[in-house]
């Protein structure tokens, strides 16, 4: 067999390089999902609405390329069907049915082209009471288990960003499901729906959350990896800083208890002397800036970190010596990941303008499946 990388010292293109991605423009998980894709290689035409949008996101839609339709005419339903055809994934997010409606729902689109998979990103799934219902991150993770767990036990539940459920129970599950579907393509040559719905994403996150209930306690507030223990929770420092402790193994509770001078009655982590402790890390911990301790303790391996923010992130030694931040226009954006040996991934073309490139990357999938390399016309088919 030929080397399918030469001169590339054992280095070959992105894994998913010649893959094609349609995907519907959207918010959240959907485009976090796409710019996964094309981190690894993936050619991702967006279908963007008719007129530009006000507010763009240069980093999550960087990789694609933008083709502008109006999928109320019938003009721009063939278009996007056209599309389809030479695809491999298709990725949209839409509430149930809506896709049906337009008459690009994954019957039509899978009699039309087999090797299709179709993946469908929502929050409540395609079935059930809720799955018609509209709805957010926050309402989604609330009522799979997750944020009833996060915050304080005085407070009400703190929503975590939208990284638990759009991103971890979202974005992430439909590529897992994307790509086990390439998977399977392999060996049968037919593509199939992935039914990708927030809920089902976060209650599979939570699994080690409801395997160790005896172990790490349970509720907001009980919970010793919410910040019920006084080793597993963040402290503010004289200059306003925040450091995070994460010393919850004995060995380095004891190591950090050393450090910061407690004796063998104040160092008690387990009933009353929880509040207690927790109140004398508050006292310790104010007494320096978080600079200061995190030169104190930061070599002594007992499982503290600086707090720090996402500007500040992009500039810390460890991230910088590993890549993590890439700096494109200006911006720090993160790199692909994870890492691949032989095929990593890299970050493509910037986030395109309104309806750059879209049409001229379906001219070469129109191409590539033996058809003569002309603009995408309405209705074309690729895969008849």
């Amino acid at each position: 067999m030929a080397d399918p990388c030469p001169g590339q010292s054992g280095l070959c293109a992105p894994v998913l390089s010649g893959i094609g991605v349609v995907e519907f423009c959207g918010i959240g998980p959907v485009p976090h999902a796409a710019m996964l894709l094309g981190d690894m290689g993936a050619e991702i035409v967006r279908i963007d609405r008719p007129e530009p949008a006000q507010h763009t996101d240069p980093v999550t839609n960087r990789g694609r390329t933008s083709l502008p339709l109006d999928l109320k005419s019938q003009q721009g339903r063939d278009s996007a069907a056209a599309a389809i055809a030479c695809a491999d994934i298709v990725i949209e997010g839409f509430r149930p049915g809506v896709m049906e409606r337009l008459g690009l729902g994954p019957e039509p689109m899978l009699a039309r082209n087999a090797r299709l998979i179709y993946g469908r990103m929502t929050g409540w799934g395609q079935d059930g009471p809720l799955a018609p219902r509209v709805g957010h991150d926050i309402n989604y993770i609330a009522i799979a288990g997750a944020l009833d767990e996060i915050g304080m036990a005085d407070r009400p539940p703190l929503p975590p960003l939208n990284l638990v459920g759009d991103f971890g129970g979202g974005s992430l599950y439909l590529v897992i499901g994307i790509l086990l579907a390439l998977v399977e393509r392999g060996s049968s040559g037919k593509g199939q729906v992935v039914d990708a719905a927030i809920v089902d994403g976060t209650a599979s996150l939570l699994a080690g959350l409801a395997g160790m209930r005896e172990l790490i306690g349970a509720g907001r507030g009980r919970n010793s990896l919410g910040g019920a223990s006084p080793s597993y929770r963040t402290y503010r420092c004289a200059d306003g800083g925040h450091v995070a402790v994460g010393a919850l193994e004995e060995v380095f509770w004891n190591r950090l208890a050393d450090a910061l001078g407690l004796s063998a009655q104040e160092r008690r982590r387990d009933g009353a002397d929880a509040a207690a402790l927790h109140h004398r890390l508050e006292q310790v911990f104010s007494q320096a800036t978080a600079e200061q301790w995190i030169d104190r303790l930061g070599s002594l391996d007992c499982c503290v970190t600086p707090v720090l923010s996402l500007e500040q992130a992009a500039l810390h030694p460890h991230l910088v010596a590993r890549g993590t931040y890439v700096e494109r226009a200006g911006r720090h954006h993160p790199a692909p990941a994870p890492r691949l040996s032989r095929t990593p991934g890299a970050i493509g073309r910037p986030a395109p303008e309104w309806g750059e490139g879209g049409a001229e990357m379906l001219e070469r999938w129109h191409a590539a499946v033996g058809r003569p390399a002309e603009p995408l016309e309405p209705g074309m088919r690729c895969h008849d």
